[in-house]
């Protein structure tokens, strides 16, 4: 695996977990969670750039946008117990199954 992989994989956890604060924070109201949505999007942003030096921008941002939905959206539905509804079950799905054509072809 290149490390521009693994770099990919790091910004979209850090991009997940700043969404995630995002929710915690409560419109900015909630101190640390406000703080950590900076920091979290920065390092996202940060290792997307560095992606970017190597692999196809198209390809790199639909999986980056896609996987990172397709997460926030599980952790919505286990953590903040948001519904969940056949429809969305089957978005996701979608989703996966883009970025894997995306991907092999």
């Amino acid at each position: 695996m290149s490390i521009y992989w693994i770099y990919l994989l790091l910004g979209i956890i850090f991009e997940v977990l700043g969404t995630v604060c995002m929710k915690l924070a409560d419109g900015f109201s909630k101190l640390w969670p406000s703080v950590l949505v900076f920091i979290f999007y920065g390092g996202c942003l940060v290792f997307l750039t560095l992606v970017f030096k190597k692999l196809e921008i198209g390809v790199t941002y639909a999986i980056w946008a896609g996987v990172g939905t397709a997460l926030t959206a599980v952790i919505g539905f286990i953590w903040f117990h948001e519904p969940v509804s056949m429809v969305k079950i089957a978005s996701i799905l979608l989703i996966i199954t883009g970025i894997l054509g995306l991907e092999l072809f």
